[in-house]
C-alpha cells in the first residue's frame, strides 16, 4: 500500500493491518450495511502484477486458461494459472490499462505466482513486475452505486466484466447482488474520489467485500488452496473464467479432458456456517455419507455476516453435498447448510 494512501485511509478512520483494511471502526455496522447499503472498500490486500511489452498478450494466451486477446480497455475477464497437472496456482481478474494488462490477486499470493510465472518467459519480449503500488485501488456497491457514480463519471460500464476509461480513472463492472465497481486510479485523483464517495457510502473492510464476492460465487485462490483445484471444481467455466477454443496453454490437456471426457465429481457451493468464530480458505469439511478418498471438501473463502453466522465457497464432493449431513472440520463441528448462488451449474 502506498504510504500517502495508508496516510489518507488512517485519517479517514481505517485500522489497517498488513496493507489490509480491518475496518473503520465499527465491523459490526460494516457487515451490516455492506449486502444493502452504498459502500466503499480500499482493495490493496489484492495486488497487482503489470505485464507489458511486444509479445505480452501471446505470452499470457500460452499461461492463462482465458483468451487475453479478448481483453481490452472496454473489457476485463477472470482468469487462471494452473501447473502442468491442471491445478489452479491462482486466479485473476486481468484489465487493460494504455499499454499494460493487469493482473489482480491477492497480495499473499504475488510473490510467488510472479516468481513462478516469470520463469517461463525466456526470450519473450515481456516484462511483468509487481506494480501493487504504481495505482489506488477501491471498490464502490450498493442499490444506488450507479446513480452516485453517475454523478461524477459521464458513464459506466453497463455489464458484468465491462470496463471504461474516464478522465485516468479505470472503472470495471464486477458481479454482486448490487452494481458493483472497482475502481483504478493515480494517488491524488483517487483520494479526490473517495473524498466525494464518502460523503454518502459507508466505508468498509476487506472482510465485508470479500463477502460479496461469497454470495456473488466468485472464488478467490488464497495460499491455503493454491494446487487445490482444477479451475472447473471452482466454478470457473460457469463464470466465463475459461476459453475451451483458445488453445494451448499450462495446464490446458487437464482442464479440455476434465470438460469433455471426465466426469466432474466435485464443484464450487455457496454455504452457510453455523459459527461465528474464524473459518479459513482450505479448512476441511467432514460428512459421514462421503465416500471420496479425498475427503468432503474444504473451504475457498469464509467471513462472518451480521446474524452470527459465516458465509462461504466451498468445493464438495457433488454426490455428499446432495446428501447434506456436512460439518465443518469433523462430526462435531458447525453444521452447514447450501445456499443459492447466482448462477446455474447448467453450463452457458
Amino acid at each position: 500500500m502506498k504510504s500517502e494512501w495508508h496516510k489518507f485511509l488512517a485519517n479517514a478512520g481505517a485500522e489497517i493491518d498488513d496493507d489490509k483494511v480491518i475496518s473503520f471502526g465499527n465491523l459490526q455496522r460494516e457487515q451490516r450495511v455492506a449486502l444493502t447499503g452504498l459502500v466503499i472498500c480500499d482493495l490493496s490486500h489484492f495486488g497487482l502484477i503489470s505485464v507489458y511489452g511486444e509479445d505480452a498478450v501471446d505470452f499470457l494466451q500460452g499461461q492463462l486458461t482465458n483468451d487475453v486477446r479478448n481483453v481490452s480497455e472496454n473489457c476485463s475477464q477472470l482468469s487462471a494459472y494452473c501447473t502442468p497437472k491442471g491445478r489452479m496456482l491462482a486466479n485473476f481478474r486481468i484489465f487493460k490499462r494504455g499499454d499494460t494488462l493487469y493482473l489482480r490477486l491477492p497480495g499473499n499470493l504475488l510473490e510467488t505466482t510472479l516468481k513462478r510465472i516469470r520463469m517461463f518467459i525466456l526470450m519473450s519480449k515481456v516484462t511483468m513486475e509487481d506494480s501493487s503500488d504504481s495505482l489506488v485501488h477501491f471498490g464502490v456497491s450498493g442499490p444506488k452505486a450507479e446513480e452516485h457514480l453517475k454523478s461524477i463519471f459521464s458513464e459506466l460500464p453497463l455489464n458484468d466484466d465491462d470496463t471504461k476509461q474516464i478522465n485516468g480513472y479505470t472503472i470495471i463492472r464486477v458481479p454482486g447482488q448490487h452494481p458493483r465497481f472497482e475502481i483504478y486510479g493515480e494517488l491524488e485523483s483517487m483520494s479526490e474520489l473517495w473524498s466525494k464517495l464518502d460523503v454518502h457510502a459507508a466505508p468498509i473492510g476487506y472482510g465485508p467485500w470479500a463477502r460479496m464476492d461469497i454470495v456473488a460465487g466468485i472464488p478467490v485462490i488464497f495460499p491455503a488452496t493454491s494446487e487445490s483445484f482444477v479451475p472447473q471444481m471452482t466454478n470457473m467455466q460457469l463464470i466465463n473464467g475459461i476459453n475451451f477454443q483458445k488453445g494451448c496453454y499450462t495446464g490446458q490437456e487437464i482442464v479440455a479432458r476434465m470438460q469433455y471426457l471426465g466426469k466432474l465429481k466435485r464443484q464450487m457451493y455457496r454455504v452457510k456456517i453455523a459459527t461465528e468464530d474464524t473459518v479459513n480458505p482450505g479448512d476441511p469439511l467432514f460428512s459421514i455419507d462421503t465416500s471420496s478418498g479425498q475427503g468432503t471438501g474444504s473451504i475457498i473463502d469464509a467471513q462472518p455476516d451480521s446474524e452470527g453466522a459465516t458465509d462461504a465457497l466451498a468445493v464438495i464432493d457433488i454426490s455428499t453435498a446432495e446428501k447434506g449431513n456436512l460439518k465443518l472440520k469433523d462430526e462435531n463441528g458447525p453444521a452447514i447448510s447450501l445456499e443459492k448462488l447466482p448462477y446455474s451449474f447448467t453450463e452457458k
